[in-house]
């Protein structure tokens, strides 16, 4: 699978996974447009990478049409009604689980944007029916060979999902993690697809899928119940914007954070770095992100409880007074938020001018772990964001929208090209589309290059007591001991690509209308295009 490709008529696309590369594609040569294809991926990845998202999660778009519009589609499911902190104390709990039935406690919502995507392709022209968009998914799941990531993570997180209800009998093998390219299949899921293509994506909300998912819940111990998913909604929102020097930049609104990505852009572009892979170009985007995150962590909650005009931030007084507090040479304290996930982004354009951000999760690897026997959905721990508090920003309620770590990402550039690029990693999202957008759009680097270059990450794992910045070992020793005399605290990766720095992808449409995309050799994917 080529990790690059341009010169493209059509449409091209980008994802993690072959599988989904290929479907992708193939939805592109009988004639669909971006959204259709993107659809289509967003099935194929959930059966073929599991563990990065599934079915049980949420999701968000970007879409740029082609009159210049960009639209987000918000995917972020609530609590639902019985998710009150005295239920988690009752249940001897000082803070949410992260994995079991307490952990599966908001309503997925990623089929919902689908539904809406689909909406809005058939406005552009878009013709295919359901079940050509998502059969080749429905085979995948019946059989996959499992990925290095899903072995690898398997193995790593077994401890805490083992005895989750449905987790063993659906990703072990004999009770044992699967080994790289052992062939399992997700039968029910197989045939919740097989009817999503037929009956439609409502039927998972308010049909057979959707009750056969609120008795599940309801089995386990879940407190999402069946009026919490059938009176889900996802819906349509004006994203957040800044302009810069490169042309203006586009993300998804709250509860995402990408009000923060586009804060650490704006900063950024106004320290005027540049050399590409500089202390500056580290350095300065690292201290971006440490202005960035306190605003995040301080305002971006649930869009109903939020009572400040976010949109402040990006204005050009607000930024001006930020830059200010970045020092060129030291690096400032970090007491660094505990936030990190497992997601997908995918990307695809096409030559109509349809140009696509997606981004699709469970937040941990395998979410709440929790995999419902009807329908074989894998469900989000997304839920585990929320604190007990009451006086938290976050604060746990039936009916609230806990934080997202999801932001896609999209930019619309001075020279005439529409970008659409994003990354999986929690907290290392901002900082990945950073990396990578300013190699690109700013230092002008080669975009098979840009998404390959040594990356770095500032934040914690799970179960780290230290906060640090790590970065992959390729970058130069001389660099690295100049941000440690700096001041960073720094842990250099054995892996010279490390999945800890996410799987990052492009997709742009130029002006001549030729498309090109590249995805992150990190991944187990591509791009590809017709």
């Amino acid at each position: 699978m080529d990790l690059y490709t341009s010169g493209h008529r059509r449409g091209v696309i980008c994802a993690p996974h072959a599988a989904a590369v290929e479907d992708g594609r193939r939805i592109l040569a009988e004639g669909g447009n971006a959204i259709e294809a993107m659809v289509a991926m967003a099935a194929a990845i959930a059966a073929v990478y599991p563990h990065m998202n599934h079915l049980g999660g949420d999701a968000f778009w970007l879409i740029r049409e082609p009159n210049g519009r960009v639209r987000a589609l918000m995917g972020a499911g609530p609590a639902g009604a019985k998710a009150t902190p005295a239920l988690y104390r009752e249940h001897g709990h000082d803070t949410i689980p992260a994995r079991g039935p307490l952990a599966a406690l908001t309503v997925p919502g990623a089929v919902a944007t689908w539904a809406l995507a689909l909406e809005a392709a058939r406005a552009f022209g878009g013709k295919l029916p359901r079940d050509v968009l998502l059969s080749t998914a429905a085979v995948h799941a019946r059989g996959y060979a499992v990925t290095r990531s899903q072995a690898q993570l398997t193995r790593d997180k077994l401890a805490g999902l083992n005895d989750v209800p449905g987790f063993a009998a659906t990703f072990l093998v004999e009770g044992k993690p699967p080994e790289q390219g052992v062939r399992m299949a997700q039968a029910r899921f197989a045939d919740t697809l097989d009817h999503l293509a037929h009956a439609g994506f409502d039927d998972f909300y308010r049909g057979d899928i959707g009750r056969e998912i609120a008795g599940d819940l309801e089995h386990i111990g879940s407190p999402v119940t069946r009026t919490d998913i059938e009176n889900y909604r996802a819906y349509v929102a004006e994203p957040l914007s800044v302009a810069t020097s490169w042309g203006t930049l586009y993300n998804s609104p709250p509860p995402t954070q990408g009000l923060a990505s586009l804060i650490i852009l704006a900063l950024f572009d106004r320290l005027r770095v540049g050399e590409a892979e500089s202390f500056d170009h580290v350095h300065g985007i690292v201290e971006a992100t440490k202005r960035a995150f306190r605003v995040r962590d301080r305002f971006v909650t649930d869009p109903n409880a939020i009572t400040t005009d976010l949109d402040r931030f990006l204005s050009p007084q607000i930024l001006d007074v930020e830059i200010g507090r970045i020092d060129r040479g030291k690096a400032a304290k970090w007491p660094a938020p505990y936030g990190e996930g497992d997601t997908i982004w995918m990307g695809a354009a096409d030559s109509s001018g349809l140009v696509v951000s997606f981004i699709q999760s469970l937040y941990w690897e395998f979410g709440s772990g929790c995999v419902l026997p009807a329908t074989g959905l894998l469900m989000q721990n997304r839920g585990a964001s929320f604190s007990l508090d009451p006086k938290a920003v976050n604060a746990l309620a039936p009916g609230r929208l806990p934080v997202h770590t999801l932001n896609p990402a999209l930019a619309v550039l001075k020279d005439g090209r529409v970008m659409a690029y994003g990354t999986m990693g929690g907290d290392g999202q901002p900082q990945s589309q950073a990396a990578v957008f300013t190699r690109h759009v700013a230092f002008r680097q080669p975009l098979e290059e840009a998404l390959a270059a040594p990356r770095w990450l500032l934040g914690r794992t799970w179960g780290s007591t230290v906060t640090n910045l790590r970065m992959e070992s390729r970058f130069d020793g001389n660099l690295i001991d100049r941000l440690m005399s700096a001041g960073h605290d720094i842990e250099v990766l054995g892996d010279a690509y490390s999945d800890t720095m996410g799987h990052a992808g492009v997709a742009i449409l130029r002006p001549d209308g030729i498309c090109e995309a590249g995805h992150d050799p990190r991944a187990d994917g591509g791009a590809a295009g017709v």
